[in-house]
């Protein structure tokens, strides 16, 4: 009765914790290409996965190369082999540590398929019930094909179809008994054993592996003799990196969209190709010294289209756009504004622009200048930080929060008033996403880097999200416009409209401009990584505003600033065509009033030059004078 009970509560357990269908699947997420919008490959990630194999469609000498090796009397026992087990115990006492475990191939396919690699009596004690269960259910040839699908074989590579292209560029069912053999020697350390790392130590195993299948009667001693060392095809790889700041970011987003399973999966991503080239070509030109960088564009509906996480992926992969936290300096102060125009001010109302004398929070505007009365537009623009205090004190830091929170801040928020000025810390793609908030209208927008098909984006528009408001909206493009126009953001001005923001911390620790124009949305961030000052002290309206806009002129169509006239050169005393010819010796006076007078005749017309300009007289030559066009204004010029 307690036996059948046992065998009862047995087979419950095994029919829920080892489910048998679970060996016909990869078990490790398999390869994933990243593609950009227009389906070019960016990244590869995850382990090199390819179809299962069958072992019935694989030469002989594929399949006794690992028999041999591996279990010899797979198809004579019941998932255990109680002599392989006796001679791995005898092995083991007569070494005096564990070398051989003994585990057929049954055992192997249920601990890499349920468990765990720890050596306990307990993980061996389940090994062995599912071994077991896994006999009871399959065939010997499922077994091992499914055990061969899924086999490590080094250099990340799972499964015998992988290894076999990985390794020698060709398709299991056409491998020599040369590639088979070494193929079955790294099983037993693929990390160690893997060719690509260490050639001489597979060929070394290749060669025991030659000696078992001689042992089995698989082949004779002449036949192992004449295999040649396997040579190692390298066509299969390519060279398509692993990783990138964007894809890095994108990656578990894309794991999300996709099925387990043995192929391939291939996802298209947001990044726009255009965009990332010009985002590595303006951060790579631009003076940052020894800082770092980072810069994420966005559409205005969260689709990251560029991102530079840092000057080298390569030297650190630690993602400057997503990852860090740091304090974003005046262009926080975007929600302290946000909250005045909610609270029923306007662009045009007046606030006190004056040094703050009471309290034990006094802090001072940049160069110690002050304006007095000045507009909420005027304050913005020249990102007075007295001015961003006081609206905080006036309105209180739960506006203020409330504001970050509806656009979409989920970074903890200092409840004082520094908190105006940027003293919280926050992801550069987070405050970049807030800003797509204004552009776009809607609130909160979620950064993502995998397309969202348009019925879902429909869906997205509407689930919890919600208008900023037709008033408070446009009073915030009105600032954030004059911030770019006639403020400290006017290194960032484009031949479009352009909306943004300046921002630089305490100490010149970080710059940032964030801004709009178009449909991007850009936020730059320059910095070091220890926090230490910025050299030259720079700030956001310098370095950052000038890289946000060199990025929009090429990314934004129009939007190149159209370079000013070139102005002719002023000269006190204009000087004469060369090519007119001079009549006579031109007569110099000095006049008290006027100045220096210079008369000549130039071609038959007379022509008096004094600091009021240039006038014309009857000349020395045949017919009249042109009526006099002097300008009037000293140092015109001709």
């Amino acid at each position: 009765m307690a036996s059948g009970v046992f065998l009862l509560l047995a087979i419950i357990w095994l029919a829920i914790a080892a489910p048998v269908s679970r060996t016909a699947e990869p078990i490790v997420p398999g390869r994933m290409t990243l593609l950009t919008a227009d389906g070019q490959p960016i990244a590869r990630s995850g382990a090199i996965v390819e179809a299962p194999v069958d072992v019935t469609t694989l030469p002989p000498h594929v399949r006794e190369a690992f028999l041999a090796i591996e279990d010899r009397r797979f198809y004579g026992h019941i998932g255990v082999d109680p002599l392989g087990l006796t001679r791995a115990m005898w092995n083991n006492l007569r070494a005096g540590s564990s070398r051989e475990g003994g585990s057929t191939i049954t055992q192997q396919l249920a601990k890499i398929t349920y468990l765990s690699a720890d050596r306990t009596l307990s993980r061996k004690g389940r090994e062995l019930l599912i071994a077991f269960w896994l006999e009871a259910w399959l065939s010997k040839d499922q077994i091992l094909s499914r055990y061969l699908s899924n086999a490590y074989f080094g250099d990340n590579v799972y499964g015998l179809r992988a290894a076999s292209l990985h390794y020698f560029y060709r398709q299991p069912e056409r491998l020599t008994l040369s590639q088979a053999t070494m193929l079955a020697g790294l099983v037993k350390a693929p990390s160690r054993l893997a060719p690509t790392r260490n050639l001489a130590r597979a060929h070394a195993r290749q060669r025991v592996v030659l000696i078992a299948m001689v042992d089995a009667g698989y082949l004779t001693t002449q036949q192992a003799r004449a295999t040649r060392l396997a040579a190692i095809d390298n066509r299969a790889r390519d060279n398509v990196p692993a990783g990138t700041y964007f894809a890095d970011w994108a990656g578990p987003q894309a794991r999300d969209t996709i099925d387990s399973d043995y192929a391939e999966a291939r996802v298209r991503t947001t990044l726009d190709r255009r965009m990332q080239a010009i985002a590595r070509r303006v951060t790579a030109n631009a003076p940052l010294g020894g800082a770092q960088i980072a810069l994420v564009a966005m559409r205005p509906n969260g689709e990251v289209v560029a991102m530079i996480g840092g000057r080298s992926h390569a030297q650190s992969p630690f993602n400057r756009a997503t990852q860090a936290l740091r304090q974003p300096g005046s262009t926080f102060k975007l929600f302290v504004y946000l909250a005045a125009l909610r609270s029923g001010m306007t662009p045009d109302t007046l606030v006190d622009d004056s040094p703050i004398t009471t309290g034990d929070y006094r802090p001072t505007n940049a160069g110690g200048r002050y304006a007095g009365q000045i507009t909420l537009r005027e304050a913005f623009a020249r990102s007075s930080n007295v001015v961003a205090v006081k609206l905080y004190q006036q309105l209180g830091g739960a506006a203020v929060a409330d504001a970050a929170r509806d656009l979409g801040i989920t970074s903890p928020i200092d409840d004082n008033a520094s908190s105006a000025l940027g003293s919280s810390t926050v992801s550069l793609i987070q405050l970049t996403a807030a800003y797509a908030a204004i552009a776009g209208d809607y609130t909160p927008v979620d950064p993502h880097g995998i397309a969202v098909p348009e019925a879902g984006f429909v869906a997205r528009l509407f689930d919890g999200r919600s208008r900023i408001g037709g008033r408070v909206r446009t009073g915030m493009l009105d600032l954030l416009s004059a911030a770019v126009q006639t403020g400290t953001g006017r290194a960032a001005r484009l031949a479009v409209p352009a909306y943004g923001k300046t921002g630089t911390t305490q100490n010149n620790r970080d710059a940032l401009f964030v801004g709009f124009a178009g449909d991007l949305v850009v936020g730059v961030w320059i910095g070091n990584d220890d926090n230490t000052p910025l050299r030259r002290n720079m700030s956001g309206g310098g370095v950052p505003a000038q890289i946000w806009r060199d990025f929009m002129a090429q990314a934004v169509p129009g939007a190149a600033p159209r370079r000013a006239p070139r102005q002719p050169e002023r000269r006190d005393t204009p000087a004469l065509p060369i090519d007119i010819p001079v009549i006579g010796k031109p007569e110099v006076r000095f006049d008290p009033e006027r100045g220096v007078t210079v008369d000549t005749d130039v071609g038959g017309v007379g022509i008096r030059i004094d600091r009021d300009g240039v006038g014309l007289r009857p000349g020395n030559g045949d017919g009249p004078a042109p009526p006099a066009t002097g300008s009037g204004q000293s140092g015109s010029g001709p």
